[in-house]
This record gives structure tokens, sequence and C-alpha cells, in this order.
């Protein structure tokens, strides 16, 4: 079993992917393989509603020149998804939305690509704004007929500065309590 989780900031080592990190600690203690890519910080586009991949049907978009159809092709191929993005006026960035939107697109006009995947959603916040964040990534679990984990608490850490959300011990513990989760849901379904 394999989890790809997306890092929506364009902070490579900042608090949404050391939130990434303690999720995907627990899967691979769970022996579950894990990859986190980064997305924020790329040159990509959204999505121009072309509907060239519904006719085209080759599971690809047909923007070219930015990394989008290799991550649709991590998404096909994993089991399970992990988008994670920092809270940009109370919305996810701007790299993570082209991602959902272009992504979304290909799996839904080309059969349900994402279908039965587990999905999670993870948030770095400073203070406010995340549950926005949060129900616009699992929107996309949920349009794609995927299983969304939840945790202990709603999958977000507090912390402006690199690394602070290390110091969020609820912030933690609901990253712990999300990995766990996501790996019994895996495990469960692939019984």
């Amino acid at each position: 079993m394999k989890v790809v989780a997306f890092n929506g900031s364009p902070r490579r080592d900042g608090n949404t992917m050391r939130l990434l990190w303690m999720v995907c600690e627990i899967l691979e203690e769970e022996g579950i393989e894990t990859e986190i890519v980064q997305v924020g910080g790329k040159s990509v586009h959204g999505c121009t509603a072309c509907m060239k991949c519904g006719e085209n049907q080759d599971g690809k978009c047909v923007l070219t020149g930015d990394p989008v159809n290799e991550w649709i092709e991590k998404m096909v191929a994993a089991d399970g998804i992990i988008i994670g993005s920092p809270t940009y006026f109370a919305d996810l960035t701007p790299e993570a939305k082209a991602l959902i939107d272009r992504a979304g697109f290909v799996a839904l006009a080309n059969g349900g690509l994402l279908k039965r995947k587990v999905g999670a959603a993870v948030v770095a916040e400073r203070r406010a704004g995340a549950i926005h964040v949060y129900d616009s990534i699992n929107h996309l679990f949920g349009i794609s007929e995927m299983v969304t984990v939840g945790s202990s608490y709603w999958n977000m850490g507090i912390g402006l500065n690199p690394g602070e959300v290390e110091g969020d011990l609820e912030g933690r513990q609901t990253m712990e309590d999300l990995g766990r989760n996501m790996a019994w849901v895996l495990k469960k379904l692939g019984e």
C-alpha cells in the first residue's frame, strides 16, 4: 500500500510539511509506504475548462509545461492521498487549488480515477481560517467518491514561523491519530 502526500506550501520545510511528516511517520510505522510531493512554489496553472481530458480519455490534462500530469499519475497509482496546505486568507494556496481542480476534473472525466481511494486533508494555520481550507480539500475527496479520513480533531496544526507546529501538542496528536486512522482504513479496504 502507498500514500502520496502533496505539500501545497511554498515553504519546503514549513509547518505544512512538518504536519505531513507527522502523518507519514505513523503510516510508515504501520507498514504503509509514503511519498511527499512538493506542490507549493511550483509554477502551475488552474483548469481552463477546455473539456479535452473528457474527449481524450487518457487520464491526463492537456495543459503541459508543469508537473500536474505527473501528480495525477501519482494519485492514480496510490491507495491513499493526503493534500496539505497552509491557510492563505482563509483558503488554500493557489498551487494546491490548481492541483485539486485539474486532478479532480481529469479523474471525473475519465471514469472516476480516484474512486474509493482514501483521502485526508492536512492544514497549517497561524490562528484561524483552517476549516475553510479543510473543507475545500475534502470537497475533492467527496465528489471523487473517495473515503475521507478524520482524526481526534480537525486535521490541522497551529504555527506561523517554520517549526512552530512542533509545539502544538494537540496538533501533533491529531496528526498521529490521523496517520493511525488512515492506516486502519487502508488495511480494512485491502482485506
